[in-house]
């Protein structure tokens, strides 16, 4: 199944996502509509990432406890911390009036913070036990 021993950096990068998530999340879902205006991103895709970041917060802190975990799992988190991070500076396009400058100054951060945080769950992956084919293959 692919299981590893999530090294201690990798742990703390997972911990530190989740915090930092769980602050992004807590702001959206609070102040929706108060981001909304002062952003000029809609108010429903505030509140809605929010509550799509409460559920990645709780599988973060759940893997992050774990003694074990699956590396295509972490693969996915990186990935989706990627994903996300493309998304972020793609939208200001797919929306009929864009974000205001600081509404793009939002944006970039919520893509920069994520992009960090790959680079720390690759680096904590790799740094992992390797006991796996898999995780094997991604520290060559």
């Amino acid at each position: 199944m692919n299981l590893i021993t999530p090294s201690r950096f990798l742990k703390n990068a997972l911990y530190a996502d989740a915090a930092v998530s769980a602050a992004s999340a807590v702001l959206q879902l609070s102040s929706a509509n108060l981001l909304a205006g002062l952003l000029w991103l809609p108010s429903a895709l505030l509140f809605e990432t929010g509550v799509l970041m409460v559920g990645y917060v709780a599988l973060l802190v759940v893997m992050a406890r774990s003694q074990r975990v699956w590396a295509w799992l972490v693969l996915a988190v990186v990935a989706g911390n990627v994903a996300w991070a493309l998304g972020c500076l793609v939208l200001p396009a797919l929306l009929p009036t864009g974000p205001n400058a600081l509404g793009i100054v939002f944006l970039v951060l919520q893509a920069a913070v994520p992009l960090l945080f790959a680079a720390l769950q690759w680096a904590g992956l790799r740094s992992s036990a390797p006991t796996s084919a898999m995780l094997k293959a991604v520290r060559s």
